[in-house]
């Protein structure tokens, strides 16, 4: 399966966020629900690094530029 994009990463975030926070799972539910949760956040945190190190290469270029 293939990494899902910044955008649905976080809107499942979201969702599961709000699932947890409602309540009513089993323990092994509400466990699923969070590993899934932190890879869901894992998954965030990379494509914003990624995006951060090409606005910092962007703008370095830019500068050599100058």
């Amino acid at each position: 399966m293939s990494e899902p994009t910044y955008e649905a990463a976080r809107a499942e975030l979201r969702d599961i966020v709000a699932k947890l926070e409602a309540g009513g799972q089993s323990l092994e539910e509400s466990l699923a629900l969070w590993e899934r949760g932190e890879a869901l956040a894992d998954i965030c945190q990379r494509w914003l690094d990624d995006a951060s190190t090409r606005l910092e290469t962007a703008i370095a270029e830019h500068d050599a530029e100058q």
